[in-house]
């Protein structure tokens, strides 16, 4: 099923992972703020599985999560893309839009970009119904992405994610949802 080997914007180059993207990826893992809302970072180790584990559903959905590279300098800034979550929670089966770049490269609005680029593949060539996207409420910058991305909120869709009920921290988590019908009227010419 793999179709998709690069997602192009006006700054950015969405690819396929290269074995020289795992040691700026650790690095960006490793960072304390990069994973300040998750439970912990995440070691060198766990960068490689995870990237093995982010191939293959190029191959079994048609979508994944990219290495985002800004064009300008061809450089690894981070990942985004369109994944499915394996979580019991309410709003599954879903498609869920994510992205974490390196510090260095917040607040340019690279991460919206990315989404939008992935999204757009999602609504278009896959022709997905809908994507999810989900945070805990203190990740102000991601939710502000979701918003960016005319994502909608539901306090009634908010969920505690269920490999974090013991952390109070990271228990409680925002949901924002896009459907192809309103991506379509939202980003028509």
């Amino acid at each position: 099923m793999s179709r998709v080997l690069s997602l192009d914007t006006e700054r950015l180059l969405l690819r396929r992972w290269r074995t020289g993207d795992l040691e700026p990826f650790a690095a960006l893992n490793a960072d304390p703020d990069v994973m300040g809302h998750f439970s912990s970072v995440i070691t060198a180790q766990e960068t490689g599985l995870m990237v093995a584990r982010i191939e293959p559903t190029f191959e079994e959905h048609g979508f994944g999560l990219f290495a985002v590279e800004l064009k300008s300098t061809n450089t690894f800034i981070g990942f985004c893309g369109l994944s499915v979550p394996y979580i019991d929670a309410p709003f599954m089966p879903a498609v869920e839009v994510g992205w974490r770049l390196g510090k260095e490269h917040w607040g340019n609005g690279y991460a919206t970009e990315a989404a939008r680029a992935a999204m757009n593949d999602g609504f278009g060539t896959a022709g997905l119904d809908e994507v999810v996207s989900f945070a805990i409420p203190a990740n102000q910058r991601s939710l502000r992405v979701m918003e960016r991305l005319g994502m909608t909120h539901d306090v009634g869709d908010d969920f505690d994610h269920p490999r974090f009920l013991d952390d109070e921290r990271l228990r409680r988590h925002v949901l924002y949802r896009m459907t192809a019908k309103r991506w379509a009227s939202l980003n028509s010419d």
